[in-house]
């Protein structure tokens, strides 16, 4: 078993900046790769970020890249989202993740979920 716990969501203006956290717990933690996702109300939950615990692999969706930075410390077993230039369309409830597999990540399917942040950007 995995545990997830996701902080760090507020209101934020547009082109500000947030960080999320996502920490972890369980007996092997360290054998998942770790990721972000996002959904907002009436739509789908989709994909924002990944990296594998040994961080030398990180994944974005086109929306993100080049504004949010996934990272890691594994001495806290905690995973990070920075997001710079927040656009209103980023407006949304942040999930973490953890799967082995990026493949299951990637199509919306890990075997542990944390619960969501709440991220909402004003114009």
């Amino acid at each position: 078993q995995v545990q997830l716990v996701a902080s760090g969501g507020g209101l934020v203006q547009a082109g500000g900046s947030l960080r999320l956290s996502c920490a972890a717990s369980g007996r092997t933690v360290s054998e998942y790769t770790m990721a972000w996702f996002r959904q907002v109300l009436r739509k789908e939950r989709e994909f924002v970020t990944a990296i594998t615990w040994s961080g030398d692999s990180t994944w974005y969706a086109d929306s993100v890249k080049g504004r949010f930075t996934i990272s890691r410390d594994n001495a806290k077993n905690t995973v990070y989202l920075q997001m710079n230039s927040l656009k209103p369309e980023d407006t949304a409830v942040y999930y973490c993740a953890a799967d082995p597999s990026i493949n299951n990540l990637r199509n919306v399917l890990p075997t542990y979920w944390g619960q969501g942040t709440r991220v909402t950007v004003s114009s």
